[in-house]
């Protein structure tokens, strides 16, 4: 019988994946995307955040940047996330994803986490505070993104 490996290695892997090869890069012609700009000036990870909204969904999602492993990998992820979902989903899955980086009482239960999906995997990043501006990059810069859109309506 073979043992699962523990679950630290797993989300390791999968962090590693996505930092390896990176979902949505590229860039999208702006108009009629919308663009924001990303930079954490304590480690100099960058990131640019291209998005194409559609009514209310966001139908794409392009990305731009380099940092350490943890920025690009949640930017990776994060865009795989969103591609697809409505305004309001995505707003609900940013507040998610930044309660649990940064709240000692955030939902870890393990439904929580499914419910995440691939995103759990940076769920460790939150016992190191100097690495949770890294993995919140690319979700500030969404936020921003959208907040920037004109609204549709």
């Amino acid at each position: 019988m073979t043992q699962m490996p523990p679950l630290n290695d797993l989300y390791r892997e999968i962090v590693m994946d996505h930092y390896r090869t990176p979902r949505n890069r590229g860039e999208l012609p702006t108009p009629p995307a919308q663009r924001a700009d990303g930079h954490n000036p304590l480690c100099g990870d960058e990131i640019s955040v291209y998005v194409l909204i559609n009514g209310d969904v966001i139908e794409d999602i392009k990305l731009t940047g380099h940092g350490c492993s943890i920025s690009q990998a949640s930017s990776s992820m994060m865009s795989a996330a969103v591609k697809g979902r409505s305004l309001e989903q995505t707003r609900e899955l940013v507040a998610r994803f930044k309660e649990l980086m940064t709240s000692e009482t955030a939902d870890s239960s393990d439904q929580a986490l499914r419910e995440l999906g691939e995103i759990a995997a940076l769920s460790g990043v939150s016992k190191f505070p100097v690495r949770i501006k890294c993995a919140t990059l690319a979700w500030n810069t969404l936020t921003q993104a959208l907040d920037d859109a004109p609204q549709q309506g």
